[in-house]
This record gives structure tokens, C-alpha cells and sequence, in this order.
């Protein structure tokens, strides 16, 4: 598994995803070129990281809760500058990293 920030050059290009479309939501792209978003592409990476993650992502798939993870993902997705206090650094605010 790849990890990427959203804002790296080439990426819209490479992934065939608009600019748009990548700042409204995290996206996970697998070999085969399928497209997952939000929380879809959360339990998908979750998955893929193996071990105590596999049963959350499970979780995260029951259709019940898969309707609550996508209106939670997107409740936080469209507030995330409100949670600037968790301290969680933007990849491309790092020192030495190049985004557009």
C-alpha cells in the first residue's frame, strides 16, 4: 500500500481524479484501478493495514454502519478546520514537501 497527499503533482492525472473530488474526500485506488472514497476508502486502508484493523473494517462494512461511517465521514470531512486542535499536520505543511 501507497500512501500520497492529495496535493502532489500529477496526482488528478495519474489517479483520473478531479482536484474537487480529491479535497472533498480521502480515496484509496487499488491495482486495478478501482475508486473507493471516504468512509469507503477509510475501511478499505484500515483493511489493507491488516491485524487489529481487519474487525474494524469489517465493522465499518455492515450496511448499517457503513450508512453512519459515510454521514460521519462526511459531517467531519466538511468541518475538518474545526479540528485543527488535534494537532495533525497537512502533508503538504511539512518542511520540505512540494505539493500544489
Amino acid at each position: 500500500m501507497l500512501a500520497l497527499p492529495s496535493q502532489l503533482p500529477g496526482t488528478t492525472q495519474r489517479f483520473g481524479i478531479s482536484r474537487p473530488d480529491l479535497d472533498r474526500a480521502a480515496w484509496t485506488v487499488d491495482r486495478r484501478g478501482r475508486k473507493l472514497a471516504g468512509a469507503a476508502a477509510i475501511a478499505r486502508t484500515l483493511e489493507a493495514l491488516g491485524g487489529p484493523w481487519r474487525p474494524l473494517a469489517a465493522l465499518l462494512r455492515l450496511p448499517g454502519v457503513a450508512w453512519l461511517a459515510k454521514g460521519t465521514y462526511a459531517w467531519v470531512a466538511a468541518h475538518r478546520r474545526q479540528f485543527r486542535w488535534l494537532a495533525v499536520t497537512p502533508e503538504c505543511d511539512r518542511p520540505g514537501v512540494h505539493c500544489t
